[in-house]
């Protein structure tokens, strides 16, 4: 996991604003195929946003943490019943991040 400062998780977080949620958590949890589909949004965009629906049992938390563990991504805000994670590419990012 990255080490963000708070200019750097300001930024993500403005970047972050505008994405709709393209993951949703239900009643299933967090299962593999939906940390699969994660990890591959994340090597093609970076910066992702998930919902997570009013049948879940799980909080928004524990959801993020056993996500970010399983993806190796960052967590960068957890607002209500949305999470947002980051994780730049290895090779060619496309988010540039303030200096630290």
């Amino acid at each position: 996991m990255l080490n963000l400062t708070s200019k750097q998780r300001a930024h993500l977080k403005s970047i972050a604003h505008d994405i709709t949620p393209i993951f949703q958590v239900g009643k299933n949890g967090v299962t593999p195929d939906l940390t699969t589909g994660i990890d591959e949004a994340l090597e093609a965009r970076e910066i992702v946003k998930i919902s997570i629906l009013q049948n879940c049992i799980l909080n928004a938390q524990d959801i993020c943490q056993t996500i970010s563990e399983r993806t190796k991504s960052t967590p960068v805000q957890i607002i209500g019943k949305r999470i947002v994670l980051y994780r730049p590419h290895k090779t060619n990012p496309k988010i540039t991040l303030p200096k630290a």
